[in-house]
């Protein structure tokens, strides 16, 4: 036997006041988000805030005293995008779940969000940083060859 209409919508409503309370604290939580991540040569450590923005930069143990200014700025570069990546999945696992269907009002069927489109594709992408080289792909994207 169905259940009435009105004992339906009754859920729903209170399934769409918890999922809205949720929301609320997800957001005031992001809100206040940092990730910090130090660069592979341990040069550099880059904090972004909850918008993936660089809100801090730090110079290590007066290494970049010894790097030239292309080392120097393939370290910061690593250390901002590793942390803006890191903040862009801590978003997705905080969201992911207000996308899913209702397991208590099948008429819920919740919707999909284009992860890869919102952040680009390394969002999707295993936590393999090391396998990627780090430091040597910002210095192919600065057209130097990684050679001393």
């Amino acid at each position: 036997m169905t259940e009435p209409l009105e004992k339906r919508l009754e859920k729903a409503m209170a399934e769409l006041h918890a999922a809205q309370e949720a929301v609320a604290r997800t957001e005031r939580e992001l809100r206040q988000a940092s990730f910090a991540v130090l660069s592979s040569d341990r040069a550099v450590r880059a904090t972004v805030g909850p918008q993936g923005e660089l809100t801090g930069i730090e110079f290590l143990d007066n290494k970049y005293r010894d790097m030239s200014p292309q080392e120097l700025a393939a370290s910061v570069l690593e250390a901002a995008s590793a942390a803006r990546l890191k903040m862009n999945r801590h978003v997705m696992k905080a969201m992911a779940p207000f996308a899913e269907p209702s397991s208590n009002v099948p008429e819920l069927k919740g919707f999909e969000l284009d992860w890869e489109r919102i952040f680009g594709p390394d969002v999707l992408r295993e936590d393999d940083d090391k396998a990627h080289g780090g430091q040597a792909t910002w210095r192919d994207a600065l057209g130097e060859d990684g050679e001393d």
